[in-house]
């Protein structure tokens, strides 16, 4: 009778193991691209994710760089130590100006983001913690500015 115990415990066991890798397997086959990672424009130009990936970048908006066209706005982000062309179609954030800190997500297109989402800081003391960590990274960080 012992054995009986000790044989159906090993299943259970087993049978509970089995579930917790299924699960496992699901969840990370169901998330997918879910899970986009954050790319400052130094990171781009090191390590140069695959065309049409889904991404976010961030970094600071280029002063002088931001040109509209109809509901197009281009502009420049950068990091301190590179700079990457952003392409947005929409309307911006009304905290979005030059010399900010922002975060977009999109796909990289031929050297150029095409962003389909824009996000600002929401006060004057706020960058978003990704960004700054870019640029302490950098070296460009200016305290106060998060």
């Amino acid at each position: 009778m012992a054995g009986l115990k000790k044989k159906r415990r090993i299943q259970l066991i087993g049978l509970g193991f089995g579930c917790l890798i299924a699960g496992f397997g699901a969840i990370y086959f169901a998330a997918g691209d879910a899970f986009q990672y954050f790319y400052s424009p130094s990171d781009i130009v090191e390590k140069r994710p695959a065309e049409g990936k889904m991404i976010r970048i961030g970094g600071l908006v280029k002063e002088g760089s931001i040109a509209k066209d109809g509901a197009t706005i281009t502009f420049v982000v950068t990091d301190g130590g590179a700079t990457l062309p952003v392409t947005f179609t929409g309307i911006v954030p009304d905290l979005f100006t030059e010399g900010t800190g922002m975060i977009a997500t999109g796909v990289l297109e031929g050297g150029t983001f095409q962003a389909d989402e824009i996000l600002a800081k929401h006060d004057e003391e706020y960058m978003p913690k990704e960004v700054a960590d870019a640029l302490k990274k950098q070296g460009v960080y200016k305290p106060g500015s998060e």
